[in-house]
């Protein structure tokens, strides 16, 4: 299995293994963006306490948000969209975000702080953390104060910024 370590400017790190065999498009998207070191400096920009931690599309500058675009959007690897992909939402769970269109993904992912098996069969779930204090992390990420802006909510009061993303 690929395995990645997300690196957070405060030195934290949430570390994953990747799943090919569950979406292998997803996987070969998430990995060509780490090596091109597409998330180096973005945020996590959407926080919810007892839900998920989202990043991996925007720069958070003063409070606002800029989105990073450019990126065709993939395949989304999930059973609503005619894939076999048995990963269930649960904490430490990856899994790319979209918009209401199945095949509409590009960089953004989302890493469950809690149990979401509402998200099954309908977000392209492609890893999980490999370890506690990476569960500790992306739980205490999700309990941050967040504040509203324009189109936006659930953004943290304090920018929560990705240093870089490795492989390891």
């Amino acid at each position: 299995m690929d395995k990645v370590s997300i690196v957070l400017k405060d030195g934290r790190k949430i570390n994953l293994e990747l799943d090919r065999a569950s979406a292998p498009i997803t996987v070969e998207n998430f990995l060509k963006l780490v090596d091109n070191g597409f998330y180096n400096g973005l945020c996590f920009h959407r926080v919810i306490s007892g839900f998920m931690i989202q990043g991996g599309g925007m720069v958070q500058e003063k409070g606002v948000l800029i989105e990073k675009r450019g990126l065709k959007p993939i395949k989304g690897e999930f059973l609503n969209n005619g894939f076999k992909n048995d990963i269930k939402h649960e904490l430490g769970v990856i899994s790319m975000a979209r918009t209401n269109e199945p095949n509409s993904a590009t960089s953004q992912f989302f890493i469950c702080a809690a149990d979401c098996d509402f998200l099954d069969k309908n977000y392209a779930a492609f890893g999980r953390t490999i370890d506690a204090e990476s569960n500790k992390v992306v739980v205490d990420i999700s309990n941050v104060k967040t504040h509203s802006y324009g189109w936006y909510n659930d953004i943290p009061n304090e920018p929560v910024v990705i240093d870089h993303v490795e492989r390891i």
